[in-house]
């Protein structure tokens, strides 16, 4: 882009807001204690170091200022440097103007590139203006309570045994936690998950809202049939994403739901607020899901949001991190914050990447089961950067 073009957009912008950079990093980062690459979601693995690529983005203005997200999936990078492409020039504080690219520009790769951008651009607004994101969502900061959400359940593993998932979810409740959900075996069987399941009921359950994520790993709706009357008889809170449709046959849902009582949970992989409303339409679920890492950042999670407000559902968000939390402290119609991927070894899905004192370590708890919210100004969270440099896979500069 020409210096003539920026400096009109700038002009359009007003006060220099116009974007002029776009850095997109990224780079590995090294877990402990989790095999990330024996299933498809990882399973808990005391002794085991693997590692994960993140996705870090910058966002400059003509005028200096700047935003900062690491987060959501890697693998979409070159979604992100697509759109990052066409949104130089534009208003930095016009997030809706973004918002609407991206859904036009990304909308066969389903958007996720998106949200880092997106999440970037919040922080920027926030800074500029003094605020936290929370302020500016017009939310209300107050301690989230969470529910502590496990690993796949494995062979050889911290949590290879039905026994195994209530030990530690007894683990859990003394640490504060006063909701536990566990992701089940990946190889599609229902006898360990149905295990597992009850035996929560029998060791925690009237104590811990327990819920069950089948991440869509059940192959058929027999099989979530079978695995919803367990949650039925155990007492769980609600049954997430049941078997391998993705989530997105509405129509079986509803039947499912006419068949047994546990509520069920869909959204994690039915994208944006058009599609998500399809579902509730159809009555294909009980609660909504939304991500600020998936559903076009905290500007597409906060339409979801609203969109299941207008129907009488609550929303429970996807995933930890600094945009989940001042999501949460704006949504009125929200229960749980989840602390995702935990396990009895202490691994985590995504190391400390911060300067400042942010965690989301299952151990920094309260004992009354919650996280702090986020004051500082934008994000409020600072992120190390020299790490970032020092473990890089790529840089890719757009400007």
């Amino acid at each position: 882009m020409s210096d003539m073009q920026t400096t009109a957009n700038a002009d359009t912008a007003g006060k220099g807001a116009a974007i002029r950079k776009v850095e997109i990093f990224l780079f590995t980062q090294e877990m402990n204690n989790v095999a990330f690459d024996v299933n498809p979601g990882g399973i808990d693995m005391p002794g085991v170091r693997t590692k994960r690529t993140r996705l870090g983005v910058t966002i400059e203005t003509v005028d200096g200022s700047r935003g900062e997200y690491i987060g959501g999936r890697s693998d979409t990078v070159l979604h992100t440097k697509f759109l990052a492409k066409w949104i130089l020039g534009d208003n930095a504080l016009g997030r809706e103007q973004v918002y609407e690219k991206a859904r036009r520009y990304l909308r066969k790769e389903d958007r996720i590139g998106a949200c880092q951008i997106d999440n970037a651009l919040w922080d920027l607004a926030g800074k500029r203006a003094g605020a936290s994101v929370t302020q500016l969502l017009g939310g209300t900061p107050r301690r989230l309570p969470a529910y502590a959400s496990t690993w796949f359940g494995g062979d050889g593993g911290g949590l290879a045994t039905p026994e195994a998932f209530a030990d530690f979810a007894e683990e859990c409740y003394e640490l504060g936690f006063r909701g536990f959900k566990m992701h089940g075996w990946t190889d599609g069987g229902t006898e360990r998950d149905i295990g597992a399941i009850l035996a929560l009921g029998r060791r925690v359950g009237g104590r811990m809202a327990l819920m069950h994520d089948s991440a869509c790993h059940l192959k058929t709706f027999g099989d979530a049939v079978l695995v919803g009357r367990a949650c039925d008889e155990a007492g769980f809170y609600w049954y997430e994403d049941p078997y391998s449709d993705g989530g997105l046959a509405a129509h079986a849902h509803r039947r499912l739901r006419e068949m047994i009582k546990t509520p069920i949970l869909l959204g994690e992989h039915v994208r944006g607020v058009e599609a998500m409303a399809n579902i509730v339409i159809a009555d294909g679920t009980d609660f909504v899901r939304a991500d600020p890492d998936l559903d076009i950042g905290i500007t597409g999670t906060m339409k979801i949001a609203h969109m299941a407000e207008a129907f009488g559902l609550d929303v429970e968000l996807h995933g930890n991190g600094p945009a989940h939390r001042h999501c949460m402290n704006s949504i009125r119609n929200t229960n749980f914050y989840e602390l995702a991927m935990v396990g009895p070894s202490r691994g985590e899905a995504v190391g400390t990447i911060y300067r400042s004192d942010y965690s989301d370590k299952m151990d920094a708890v309260g004992k009354d089961g919650c996280y702090p919210p986020l004051d500082g100004p934008g994000l409020g969270v600072e992120y190390d950067w020299d790490y970032v440099k020092r473990n890089l896979v790529d840089h890719i500069v757009v400007q």
